[in-house]
């Protein structure tokens, strides 16, 4: 295609996105005079009830003389306080990601027999078909692990004799696959990348089945394979605290309704991933991290509160950092005095924080935490409290355990197809509909007119 082809496509395309623009503004008073429940939210934010679960629950509130009332953010694993799940396998001085994935598929904590039986499972599925880096993860590596990961597993249906069968010990079969398999497609995915684009060493180390989830993702990742204890340990709880949240998040959703259709588990698992990539959503983290690269080189003294208040200040404003009026980490679509899941990570971030010799940023992000809330009460009505999510904190563990940007949001993904799974053989068995909400058409009528009376 010559320069002149090529430029006058553009600007065809430029004039059809600016018709996309023209026709398909909805007049936002609209969503009002229908009572359209917008993103499946009402207008003080509580989601639409679209659907029932046995797996998790995220309590934010409680309900006096029929008012709701903000509480302390709690978030349970089929039934049980996930504090009290950290805090179990914590003071047994193990790893807990294995557990919390057998009791959210299975609905029950694992005897110390169960435990080991089913790590024992997901060691030996642990290993890729033959060729599958070389002829897959090896060829047009994506800049965005996120893609590289989706490709991989859409790519895995083609390696499934039984890929269609939707039946309970197939679907079984192929999630307890699918989550030992991620670490491995998303580390491997990073290593092509980082080769092939940026010029790095390549290494491809094999999983080790004597290890935890957690600790394979460091010793395939790193070129030595070393990590301490305390590493190993807080990538665990992180992969704990993101390994489900209900089914009202956006990605679990997502399982829930490409389920319904009775597609297969890689077409199903893809389309969360799709979800789960979107900065909204499991990319928050990146733009924390991001908005703190900006405030270190903005703020002269990070012990200075009224400089750092004006920062946030900014940011509000549109005038700092992406100038989206943002404060990335605070705040939360459902909880409002406090995530749990962020109040269980901030006193293992300090400790690990100690061990990198990097204090000082974790009491500016002390701060940020502390005062942020202050300054969104000050610029914004608020209908509920703000306060730091899981996102505020988890990227600056990732950072610390020198993980690369672009394996940020796979982590999550590592971590969450624990819960997708869990919910895909939820509605499997209970699936008696299609997930089909309704739209409702504001077009007015017209005739059809031929195209030579068109102007």
């Amino acid at each position: 295609m010559n320069v002149n082809s090529l430029s006058k496509i553009t600007d065809t395309i430029l004039d059809l996105s600016k018709l996309c623009t023209s026709t398909g503004q909805i007049d936002p008073s609209l969503y009002t005079k229908y009572e359209v429940k917008r993103g499946l939210r009402d207008i003080n934010g509580k989601g639409v009830l679209a659907g029932l679960t046995d797996i998790a629950e995220v309590k934010a509130y409680t309900i006096e003389d029929h008012e709701l009332v903000p509480c302390e953010g709690k978030l349970y694993y089929r039934g049980i306080d996930v504090e009290d799940i950290v805090k179990g396998f914590i003071d047994d001085d193990r790893f807990g990601f294995e557990e919390v994935t057998y009791l959210l598929l299975f609905g029950k904590l694992p005897t110390k027999k169960e435990l080991i039986d089913f790590t024992t499972v997901l060691a030996n599925y642990r290993t890729l078909p033959t060729s599958f880096v070389r002829d897959i993860i090896m060829k047009a590596p994506s800049q965005d692990m996120m893609n590289t990961l989706a490709r991989s597993v859409l790519t895995l249906y083609s390696y499934d004799d039984n890929a269609d069968d939707t039946s309970l010990p197939n679907v079984l079969r192929q999630c307890l696959q699918l989550i030992s398999l991620f670490p491995l497609l998303s580390v491997y995915g990073y290593q092509a990348y980082s080769h092939y684009h940026d010029g790095n060493s390549l290494y491809i180390h094999a999983p080790q089945p004597e290890l935890s989830t957690a600790e394979n993702i460091l010793y395939i990742l790193r070129p030595d394979s070393k990590y301490t204890p305390l590493e190993a340990k807080i990538l665990d709880i992180a992969l704990v605290l993101h390994a489900e949240h209900g089914g009202g998040n956006n990605s679990t959703f997502t399982t829930h309704v490409v389920t319904s259709t009775g597609t297969d588990t890689y077409s199903a698992i893809a389309a969360s991933l799709g979800s789960l990539k979107g900065p909204r959503h499991g990319g928050a983290n990146i733009k924390v991290i991001k908005m703190f690269d900006d405030m270190k080189t903005k703020v002269k003294d990070w012990s200075d509160e009224e400089e750092i208040s004006t920062y946030l200040t900014a940011l509000l404003h549109k005038e700092a950092f992406d100038k989206a009026g943002l404060i990335y980490g605070i705040g939360h679509a459902v909880y409002s005095l406090s995530d749990p899941r962020a109040d269980i990570f901030k006193g293992f971030v300090e400790r690990l924080a100690t061990e990198k010799g990097r204090n000082e940023e974790f009491m500016l992000y002390s701060m940020v935490e502390k005062l942020a809330p202050v300054v969104i009460a000050k610029e914004r009505q608020m209908y509920k409290g703000v306060s730091a999510n899981v996102d505020f904190y988890s990227g600056f563990v990732y950072s610390m355990l020198d993980l690369p940007l672009e394996l940020y949001t796979p982590i999550f993904a590592i971590s969450r197809i624990s819960g997708w799974s869990a919910h895909r053989i939820e509605e499997i068995i209970n699936n008696g509909k299609i997930i089909r909400p309704a739209y409702k058409s504001i077009a007015k009528h017209s005739e059809y007119r031929p195209l030579h009376e068109r102007d």
